[in-house]
This record gives structure tokens, sequence and C-alpha cells, in this order.
């Protein structure tokens, strides 16, 4: 929604207040077709050159998480907490056998099935599942620096990944204003071929070369660095509930009560989706 808002505050702040100044649109407007074709083609040609396919793809889902926001909400956040404390809760009750099952083929478990949103995401259902298949098989000899150690590494290699689409928007907006000169100078050399027209016409053509840079600096601060930076946002934010994963993981390793396992997790979200201690708590007495 704020998205939307912005684009449409954008517009009108530069191209409102130019027509309301006096300013004459039909020069932009008759250069914007072929200088947009320039420097966008030749941007979007440069990104293909420099970027995986899964980076390309990422770019394409990435633009419905800036205008649509983080997948994850209060509620996904909690049934995270009570899935892997449902789990851990098995595995110190019940045993390795019992919980072996449910981590081998978390498809076919009862307890998993009962989440399938975050069933949806397979970074977050390895995490678990690689996770708690080491205090399986481990019986209970896992050191918890050692864990935290794999997990970290396992996070920051997923973000990383996550983030290559909006470094590639980043890189987009970094080139956009040199490829807004780059048709400007075209513009100039084309200028330079009809210098023995009249002033008007060599005016219209300065003027259509001018339009270049415009949109080359418009496109790159106007929108692709602020979609960057939004995109930039939402994955950080999304990776808090693989933050969640580890703090629950680690917490009960290192033998902690479960009120300082839950405030462990909770700690690793941000205030607007941060559950209650109340609801956590209240949760898990019934699972």
């Amino acid at each position: 929604m704020f998205g939307a808002i912005g684009i449409v505050l954008l517009l009108g702040c530069v191209f409102g207040v130019f027509i309301a100044h006096g300013g004459d649109m039909t020069p932009i407007i008759h250069a914007a077709p072929a200088e947009t074709a320039t420097i966008l083609g030749a941007a979007i040609a440069a990104m293909l050159i420099g970027n995986s396919l899964d980076t390309l793809k990422g770019i394409g889902g990435g633009m419905g998480k800036i205008f649509g926001g983080p997948m994850w909400h209060k509620q996904d956040y909690l049934d995270v907490i009570f899935l892997v404390s449902r789990l851990l809760k098995i595995l110190r009750v019940d045993g390795p056998v019992a919980l072996e099952a449910h981590v081998e083929n978390p498809e076919s478990s009862a307890i998993f099935s009962e989440y399938p949103k975050l069933m949806k995401d397979t970074a977050l259902l390895h995490l678990i599942t690689d996770t708690i298949r080491l205090m399986v098989v481990s019986s209970g000899g896992l050191n918890p620096y050692a864990v935290e150690d794999v997990m970290d590494a396992a996070l920051k290699k997923h973000h990383h990944t996550a983030l290559a689409p909006a470094h590639a928007l980043a890189g987009m907006a970094g080139a956009l204003p040199a490829l807004g000169i780059v048709a400007c100078v075209l513009g100039v050399v084309k200028t330079m071929g009809s210098i023995d027209q009249p002033p008007a016409v060599l005016g219209a053509l300065i003027g259509s070369a001018l339009v270049g840079t415009f949109l080359g600096v418009f496109f790159a601060y106007g929108f692709v660095e602020p979609f960057a930076g939004r995109l930039t946002q939402v994955i950080d934010e999304e990776g808090q509930i693989y933050q969640v994963v580890k703090q629950i993981i680690v917490a009960t390793l290192h033998g902690h009560p479960q009120p300082l396992v839950i405030e462990a997790a909770r700690a690793a979200i941000d205030h607007h989706n941060q559950p209650s201690f109340g609801e956590v708590f209240d949760g898990l007495r019934g699972k």
C-alpha cells in the first residue's frame, strides 16, 4: 500500500510540480519512449550478463515482496515456536526413536502437517529437520556451541543467497545514471549530425538528449534503488524466523528452563510481530 502511495507521490512531486510551474511535457513525452528503451534495455541486458538465472527469478519474486511485505506474521512465529518445541519435547520425553520418523519424513509427519505454511519454506524445513537429526543421532552428546556455529554458517549462507536479488537491483540502480549519460551522449551525437538545422530543431534535439540523463537518474533514485532497499528490509525481516529456530534449539541444548527458551525465541522477533510471553507459554501448555 505504502509503495503505491509513494509512487503516486513521486510522480506528482516531479512531474506535477514541473507542470504547475509552467513546464511543457511535450518534449519529455516525445523523447521518453526511445530514451527509456535505450536506458532500461541496456540496464536489463547488463543485469542478465551479471547475474545467475536463480537471481533473476528472485528479482521477479522479489517484486511481490516489495509491495506485499514479509511473508511471516505473528501467527507464523507462534507456529514455528510450537513446532520446534513439540519436536524437542518428543526427543526429551519419548526418545530419539519416537522422533526419527518425523524428521526423516516431515511430509508424512502428523506434527509437521499441522503447519502447512511453514512446510512451504524448504530452507526453514531443512534447518529444523537437519539440526534435530543431529540431536537424534548424537544421543545427547552434542556441544551446544558447535551446533550454534553450524546453524550460524547455514543461516549466513542462506541469507547471503536470499539477498542476491536485492544486490542485483542495487547494482542496476547504480548503473542507470551512467546509462542515462550514454543515452544523452548518443542524443548529442545525433544533434551534431544536424548542426545545420534551425535553432528550433537543434533545441528539440538537445532537449531529447537531456531527457536521457533525466530518466536515468529518475529511474535509479526514484524507483530501482528504493525497490532494492525495501527488498533488503523484507528479506532481513523474513530471516528472523530462522533465528527463532536457532534460539530454541541452542537454548534447549544448553539446558535452559522453558521460560528462558521462550524469551530467547521471542528476542529474535521484531516487536510488531512478537507474540507475548503469555501467548507462547499458554500455547505450549496446550501442545
